[in-house]
């Protein structure tokens, strides 16, 4: 006779202490286990990397951006505090890695998420909510809050004893802690929010994005996470280096076929990036406020670099003070 199948859990993982606990909870008790992590402009999956590394656990990573987008401009429950739509997020990203259980031999889905731990997304009606949303009602498997939910199909059926998971509720880090000290599990990275939707100053700069554009690249996404935004006109966005590193990050993510670049000629200053063409009057306001946040004086004229897709120039402006643009900044 042939031996059973291993029973397998196919986890999504962020690569934090939670996600890390329930891999071990479950191989502790004979699951095979591996992990799903997912990428957009938003979050990364460094830390996912790192913890599969660590604790020699499979896993995939796998880019969502292109599904990712029309939930985020319309997420069934809305918003938290800035532009992260966390139920709905989770939910799809369930239902991904759902998609992905018969490729990957997975008998369910397991995650780190502890009722209650976040007051928003971890409720118990958030948590329900999640599961209904992902398409795999039954199969979503919380090791470290089972004892405090609804029992799985993997639960009734035995092939994942109930008994050997845990009934972690609240805010409370200490079980974990005592949990990890268990599993002999040292590198993991503190509790914090890795993900730019929470991010009060990039949520309003995204939001403004949207409100603009319709069609958005991906690189006009990394875009917000560097210098000062500012909204010229309807058509018009310029961003600000605010120091060498966002020079360098502005020169990195800069289209040579598609967006402008502007720098003072004679002073030391940002670089100024225009991520869509615009017309004269616009590259002219641009080079003024570009000259503004330079050290060149204010009362003299100043020669700026305007580098397009057709080549490049130089045009001569009198700088803005950058107190005189603060209404054109994006917070």
């Amino acid at each position: 006779m042939a031996p059973a199948k291993k029973v397998k859990g196919l986890g999504l993982c962020s690569g934090g202490l939670d996600s890390i606990l329930a891999a071990l909870v479950l191989r502790d008790q004979g699951v095979d286990v591996c992990w799903v992590a997912f990428e957009t402009p938003f979050f990364s999956a460094d830390k996912a990397r790192k913890a599969s590394i660590n604790n020699k656990i499979p896993i995939i990573v796998k880019n969502i951006t292109e599904r990712y987008m029309p939930m985020l401009k319309n997420p069934a429950c809305g918003y938290g505090k800035n532009m992260n739509p966390c139920m709905d997020c989770h939910a799809l990203m369930f239902r991904i890695a759902g998609e992905m259980m018969e490729e990957t031999q997975s008998d369910f889905l397991f995650s780190g998420e502890v009722r209650g731990q976040r007051p928003m997304s971890q409720n118990k009606n958030s948590l329900r909510y999640v599961e209904k949303n992902s398409g795999f009602d039954g199969y979503i498997l919380r090791p470290l809050s089972a004892m405090v939910l609804p029992e799985t199909v993997m639960e009734k059926n035995g092939r994942v004893d109930r008994e050997r998971l845990y009934g972690f509720s609240g805010r409370s880090r200490k079980p974990q802690m005592a949990l990890a000290k268990k599993f002999g599990v040292r590198d993991y990275p503190a509790p914090a929010g890795g993900c730019l939707l929470t991010d009060e100053g990039y949520s309003a700069r995204l939001k403004d994005l949207f409100e603009h554009q319709e069609n958005i690249e991906t690189v006009e996404m990394d875009l917000l996470s560097h210098g000062r935004h500012l909204r010229l006109d309807e058509n018009i966005k310029i961003i600000v280096g605010r120091n060498r590193k966002d020079n360098e990050n502005l020169l990195r993510l800069y289209r040579q076929d598609y967006d402008i670049l502007l720098e003072t000629k004679s002073f030391p200053g940002p670089l100024v990036l225009i991520p869509q063409r615009c017309a004269k009057n616009g590259v002219e306001q641009a080079a003024s406020i570009c000259a503004g946040y330079s050290k060149a004086p204010v009362n003299r004229s100043v020669e700026v670099s305007v580098t397009t897709p057709e080549g490049q120039n130089e045009i001569t402006v009198t700088p803005i003070p950058s107190c005189e643009v603060q209404d054109l900044l994006i917070p």
